[in-house]
């Protein structure tokens, strides 16, 4: 590894990342619709003014990309793809809101590289977390700040393992002579003052919804205010652990050591009417269905942390 890579990588900060872009499309109504329809937001503030955590959206630039992205960030990643750090993950993104984005504002941007990490070895491997600031305007207005930060890294080795049909079965529910060596630790969950309740609960294994004082709405995840009515007072109700799984997806890639892909990573409506993702338990992942009834329960990984799940059911 050449030791005079980070002084290379760190020239870049401050640099832009793209410059004049522009959003392909205006603030608007149906992608507002589809956005609330995809996460259950019933607000009746919008589609009057879009939601905010809807920022990033309106600069994406599809299949076919921006024209506003720098030779400098292009320089930066190529690099690292030059150092063998080849592989890509997004890892987290912080927004700030300025102004409200209604229906047809028209959205421009400029972007720069803000910070990039010396080398870092996670569980995917080693690498450098590259950092960028986009400032966003609507109407020639600041309207909102996002910082997207994305892990350039060499993949950890791993030994292929051959999968037969018997391996298809959760790692978790395997007889122990099939599962191999113990899988790593599993990520600890972010606890804040928001959420540190519902960790409570689960615990004590109780699956607690967050419900608002004055209107009565569920909510989930947990937040500290109401959607419906803006209310800061809330209790909580222990879900009955029923639900049905209202759409799926199944993980292959890529691998990471405390799992063991395949597996099935559910958004799960339950019978109180909110949703939330989880695995699917107690069938193939190739088995996993839309609508298929599933119950909650705990799988505990190791000594220290307790994860709701549910298990489905074939029949």
């Amino acid at each position: 590894m050449d030791e005079g890579l980070y002084e290379r990588l760190k020239a870049y900060e401050g640099r832009p990342a793209a410059t004049g872009g522009e959003g392909k499309d205006p603030v608007n109504e149906p992608m507002i619709r589809h956005w609330c329809e995809a996460m259950g937001d019933t607000s009746p503030a919008y589609p009057a003014v879009a939601p905010p955590t809807m920022l990033q959206a309106w600069t994406m630039g599809g299949l076919s990309g921006h024209m506003g992205r720098t030779e400098a960030y292009d320089e930066l990643l190529g690099l690292l793809d030059a150092a063998g750090f080849t592989s890509v993950v997004a890892t987290d993104c912080e927004q700030e809101y300025l102004r409200p984005l209604r229906p047809g504002d028209r959205i421009s941007f400029d972007a720069v590289i803000e910070s990039v990490s010396p080398r870092k070895t996670t569980k995917l491997g080693t690498g450098h977390f590259v950092t960028t600031r986009m400032d966003v305007r609507a109407e020639g207005e600041p309207a909102g700040i996002h910082r997207f930060r994305i892990l350039k890294y060499a993949p950890a080795t791993r030994n292929p393992q051959q999968r037969t049909q018997q391996e298809k079965r959760p790692q978790e529910e395997r007889p122990q002579e099939e599962r191999g060596p113990s899988p790593a630790r599993r990520p600890r969950p972010v606890v804040n003052r928001d959420n540190a309740g519902f960790w409570e609960g689960v615990a004590r294994r109780e699956l607690l919804i967050q419900r608002c004082t004055p209107c009565g709405t569920l909510r989930f995840p947990w937040l500290p205010g109401c959607n419906s009515c803006g209310s800061a007072d809330w209790d909580t109700v222990r879900a009955s652990g029923s639900g049905t799984v209202y759409s799926y997806v199944v993980m292959h890639h890529p691998p990471f050591p405390a799992f063991d892909p395949p597996y099935a990573v559910a958004l799960v409506e339950l019978a109180e009417g909110v949703r939330m993702i989880s695995n699917i338990t107690g069938v193939p992942y190739d088995k996993v269905r839309i609508g298929m009834p599933v119950e909650l329960e705990f799988l505990k990984p190791d000594e220290e942390l307790t994860l709701p799940v549910f298990r489905g059911s074939e029949g």
